[in-house]
C-alpha cells in the first residue's frame, strides 16, 4: 500500500503501556474516527452531541446478537475535530480502565470496522506530514518518552518546544539570503563586482552560519551523553571496596560486601543520575592471580567491561597503601579514561601514600571513604567533569542535536567552509551557489523539508505503538 493511501486510513492503537493502571487510553485518528465511535459508544446521556474536545461518559458495547449488546467497559470518550488535534485529523480517544485485557478487547472491536492498527510512531508521523510539527519536534517526542534523567527530559522538552528548530532555521534563513545575493550576481554577470561585496558576505557567513553551526556541533556530543548516558566501570584488586562504593553511589545495598576476597563473581549493573547524566555503573570482580574457575570467569568478564567502558574508576586501598598488584592492574587499563579513587581514607588519618606512576596517566585522583560516605560528592563531580567538562559551558547553549542531526551539521559545516574559502579566493558565483545550496540542503533535512521517505521510516520506527 502506498504512503498516500495509508495516510487516508483510520488508525487505532493502545496509547498507554501494558500492565494494570487506573486509566488506559486508546487513540483513533482518521476520517472515520467519529463514525466508528458512534457505533461502539453508548453515552449515558441520550442527547449526546459529540461536541469537539468534550468528554462524554458512557459504555463501550459490542453486538452479540441482533438487538442485544455486550458491555465491554465503562469509559470516558472524547472526539476532537480536525485540525485542532495532534495529527490534524479527526481524533477520538477512549479512556477506559487500565487493564490490558479490557483495552485489547476495545481495540479488537475497533478493528472490526474500517480501521487498521497504527504502526509505531504513526500518530506523530501524521502530525509531521500534516505540517503541525517539524521533524526536530517529532524526534523530540521520543526523547521525552525515553529520557532517563531530569536534565535529559529538560533538553527533550526544549527541543519539543522548537528551540532546536529556531536555531537551525535562523541559519537556514541566513543561507537563503546569501544564496539570493549570489544568484542575482549570476543573473547579472557584468555587474558582479558591484553586486557582490565579498567582505560583507564573509562577515555574514562567519557570524550567521559558521559560528552557529560550530556551536550546535559542540553541543551535539554533550547532548548525546545526556541522552544516552555513559558506562562507568569500578575496577580494582579484591577487597578494595568496589561493592561498597557501588552501594554508596546507589544509596542502597545492591551488592554483597564481605571481608572475603572474591565475593563478587559477576558484574552488577545499575543506573544513577549524576548532575543529569545517566550513568550505567558496573561493579566487577576483583582482579587477582590464581583465582578459582568461577571467579576467573568473572575476572575475564570484568576485563571485557573495562575495555568497553567510557570511564574506569580504579580503586585502591588507601589504608594498606599502593601495592605492586595495583600498579600492574593500572598498567593494563591506563589506555582508558581513568579516575584513580583511593578508598578507605578513614583508615589513613595521616594522609595517603603518593600514587607514584599514576600521575599524568589519569583524569583525577580522588580520596574517599565508601563506608563512611566521605568524598563521594567530589567523586561525582570528577565523573561529571570527565565526560561533560564545565557545566556552565553546556548551560550557555540551547539544544542537543542527535546523531542524525550531527551528521547533517558536519556536512553543512564543511559546505560553509568551502563557501568561505571560495569567497576569500574570489571564486565564481555559480560555484559559491552550489556550496550554499548544499549547506542549506543539509539543514533542510534536519527540520524535515527534504528528508527522504526511508529516513522518515527509520526515525518513526523507534517510537512505541500509540504515539
Amino acid at each position: 500500500m502506498s504512503a498516500d493511501n495509508q495516510s487516508q486510513d483510520t488508525i487505532a492503537a493502545i496509547s498507554t503501556p501494558p500492565g494494570a493502571g487506573g486509566i488506559g487510553v486508546i487513540r483513533v485518528s482518521g476520517p472515520c474516527a467519529l463514525e466508528i465511535l458512534q457505533k461502539i459508544f453508548k453515552p449515558h446521556d441520550p442527547a449526546c452531541s459529540f461536541r469537539s474536545h468534550q468528554f462524554y461518559y458512557g459504555h463501550i458495547v459490542a453486538p452479540v446478537i441482533p438487538h442485544q449488546q455486550k458491555i465491554i467497559d465503562e469509559v470516558l470518550a472524547v472526539y476532537m475535530r480536525a485540525p485542532r488535534t495532534y495529527t490534524r485529523e479527526d481524533v477520538v480517544e477512549i479512556h477506559g480502565h487500565g487493564n490490558f485485557l479490557v483495552l485489547q478487547s476495545i481495540l479488537e472491536l475497533l478493528l472490526q470496522f474500517p480501521v487498521r492498527l497504527a504502526e509505531p510512531g504513526e500518530f506523530t508521523k501524521r502530525a509531521f506530514l500534516s505540517g503541525r510539527i517539524d521533524l526536530t519536534r517529532a524526534e523530540a517526542v521520543i526523547e521525552v518518552l525515553t529520557a532517563r534523567t531530569r536534565k535529559g527530559l529538560e533538553m527533550a522538552q526544549a527541543q519539543l518546544s522548537g528551540r532546536l528548530f529556531d536555531q537551525v532555521d535562523a541559519i537556514r534563513q541566513a543561507l537563503i539570503h546569501l544564496r539570493a545575493v549570489v544568484e542575482v550576481a549570476i543573473d547579472f554577470p557584468d555587474e558582479d563586482i558591484e553586486i557582490i561585496d565579498h567582505d560583507q558576505l564573509l562577515a555574514q557567513l562567519e557570524a550567521q552560519v559558521r559560528a552557529p553551526l560550530a556551536l550546535l556541533l559542540r553541543h551535539a556530543d554533550q547532548g548525546r551523553i545526556y541522552r544516552e548516558g555513559i558506562s562507568v566501570v569500578i575496577a580494582g584488586l579484591p577487597n578494595v571496596g568496589k561493592s561498597s562504593l557501588l552501594n554508596t553511589l546507589l544509596q542502597e545495598d545492591r551488592a554483597l560486601v564481605t571481608a572475603i576476597p572474591g565475593t563478587t563473581r559477576d558484574t552488577i549493573e545499575e543506573y544513577l543520575d549524576i548532575q543529569g547524566v545517566p550513568v550505567r555503573i558496573v561493579d566487577t570482580a576483583g582482579i587477582r592471580e590464581h583465582a578459582e574457575e568461577v571467579e576467573e570467569l568473572g575476572i575475564r568478564r570484568a576485563m571485557g567491561q573495562m575495555e568497553e567502558a567510557d570511564l574506569v574508576l580504579f580503586l585502591v586501598d588507601q589504608g594498606r597503601g599502593i601495592s605492586d598488584g595495583d600498579r600492574q592492574l593500572f598498567q593494563r587499563i591506563r589506555h582508558k579514561p581513568v579516575i584513580v579513587v583511593a578508598n578507605k581514607m578513614d583508615l589513613a588519618p595521616d594522609g595517603w601514600q603518593e600514587l607514584t606512576g599514576f600521575e599524568g596517566h589519569c583524569l583525577a585522583l580522588i580520596s574517599i571513604s565508601a563506608m563512611k560516605q566521605q568524598g563521594i560528592s567530589a567523586l561525582k563531580e570528577a565523573i561529571f567533569q570527565a565526560v561533560i567538562g564545565r557545566k556552565d559551558q553546556w548551560e550557555e547553549g540551547g539544544c542537543a542535536p542527535n546523531v542524525r542531526h550531527k551528521d547533517a551539521l558536519i556536512r553543512a559545516s564543511a559546505a560553509s567552509e568551502r563557501v568561505l574559502t571560495g569567497l576569500r579566493g574570489k571564486r565564481t558565483c555559480d560555484l559559491l551557489a552550489i556550496d550554499l545550496s548544499e549547506c542549506l540542503g543539509e539543514l533542510d533535512a534536519i527540520v524535515g523539508v527534504t528528508t527522504t521517505e526511508d529516513v522518515l521510516d527509520l526515525i518513526f520506527q523507534q517510537f512505541c505503538l500509540g504515539k
